[in-house]
């Protein structure tokens, strides 16, 4: 069995493990990043990028790179009922220098981090790693057993083990440490649709008799998301799939002729088993977990790579000096975990309140065509729209990198 011996050890090229590898590696610490996979190219993993994430890569010096990878603008988020169009979140109304959210194919960000923490001699990225757990001694994880694409094992030594391997997390398993679950009612079915010049852009939810259908602009197509009650994807399938697109034309009709191409079989619609959990504790001796692997997020309000991302800061702001100096301690990891813990879980409140009070029971079929008030309320008094806009887009608690990592 081959070994070797990092300071940091990270497991997962996601958003959190990149960025935090990126940050150290800036702040002088030895880095290792494993991927299980060869590359980046996978579908329907989260890309909303928020105001949050650009004015965070204007404080690191990468602004105007950033702003160059090609990436759809939104300005508003509308929901549509059967009494018309109603703005739920304006974000022309957010402070500062953004105000939008853009969508970004994550490869395409995860590409611009691994650039960028590739220019620092002490980050090291291993592909076609499969992490398989951690390695312990005297009571303390210090490091992760993997295999490499031919089947080989291998051992990484670390002063500090990092699971950042999204929901499903390995490392998280591996050390024992189970989160507690809060449960969802529903499910998301993604598929992408063509788009064309005519359509009318942005991102808009489309509510009707107990139907919920997202249409999420994108640079060439539309992403297109559909919720069901927890386990009616079979129900649906079920109905055919020619009931489904008939569904789909109903609430958007521009959509209709294109449908039969877009939606062939079954295998166009990908569905995302909604969790919302969260670790009580998100740290171990010699380990931390961060993003997905610590709390796995609804894809509403598309939080989940910016609070992973905010993880990866605030952990890097915490835990940089003491990496370099060789005097980490389990006090840093506690201090990490009470700065974070706050946001995530009033952020997840957030979105269990909105699942189990509005989505729910709409996709249950108790919606029926009436508009909920809360949009009546936002049509009347439209600065009220910078509030859910705010919550989106900059969060409960941004982090700012120290001066170390700048």
């Amino acid at each position: 069995m081959a070994s070797g011996h990092t300071t940091c050890a990270i497991a997962g090229a996601g958003p959190a493990g990149l960025m935090l590898g990126m940050l150290l590696a800036r702040a002088g610490v030895d880095t290792v990043v494993l991927e299980k996979h060869g590359d980046f190219l996978r579908d329907f993993r989260g890309d909303t990028v928020h105001a949050s994430t650009h004015q965070l890569m204007v404080e690191l010096g990468l602004g105007d790179t950033f702003q160059k990878l090609a990436h759809q603008r939104i300005h508003c988020l509308q929901v549509v009922t059967d009494d018309g169009p109603h703005t739920l979140a304006d974000f022309r109304r957010l402070p500062g220098r953004f105000p939008y959210i853009t969508f970004l194919p994550q490869w395409d960000f995860l590409h611009f981090l691994l650039e960028e923490a590739s220019r620092f001699p002490n980050f090291r990225l291993v592909r076609n790693a499969e992490v398989t757990g951690v390695t312990t001694a005297g009571g303390r994880v210090n490091g992760l057993r993997y295999k490499d694409a031919d089947g080989e094992q291998h051992e990484l030594r670390a002063e500090l083990t990092v699971g950042a391997d999204g929901r499903r997390s390995v490392v998280r398993d591996s050390a024992g440490m189970r989160p507690q679950v809060f449960g969802s009612g529903m499910d998301i079915l993604w598929f992408r649709l063509t788009k064309e010049d005519s359509d009318p852009g942005g991102m808009v939810g489309r509510l009707s008799d107990g139907r919920l259908f997202v249409r999420i602009e994108r640079l060439g197509h539309w992403q297109g998301a559909v919720a069901v009650s927890k386990g009616g994807y079979e129900d649906l399938r079920a109905k055919g799939l020619d009931r489904f697109r008939e569904s789909l034309a109903t609430l958007t009709p521009f959509l209709a002729g294109r449908l039969e191409d877009d939606l062939r079989t079954w295998d166009d619609v990908k569905v995302l088993d909604v969790q919302i959990d969260r670790l009580r504790q998100w740290w171990r001796p010699g380990l931390l977990c961060l993003g997905d692997a610590a709390h796995t997020m609804s894809p509403i309000m598309g939080v989940g790579i910016n609070l992973a991302l905010q993880d990866a800061v605030a952990a890097a702001n915490v835990l940089a000096e003491p990496l370099r100096d060789g005097t980490l301690r389990n006090e840093h990891l506690m201090r990490l975990q009470k700065r974070r813990m706050p946001p995530t879980a009033a952020t997840q409140r957030i979105q269990r309140f909105l699942q189990t009070r509005f989505l729910e029971p709409w996709v249950r079929g108790e919606g029926k065509s009436t508009t909920p008030v809360v949009l009546r309320v936002m049509k009347r008094l439209p600065p009220l729209q910078g509030g859910p806009a705010r919550a989106m887009a900059i969060g409960l608690r941004p982090e700012h990198p120290v001066e170390l990592l700048r």
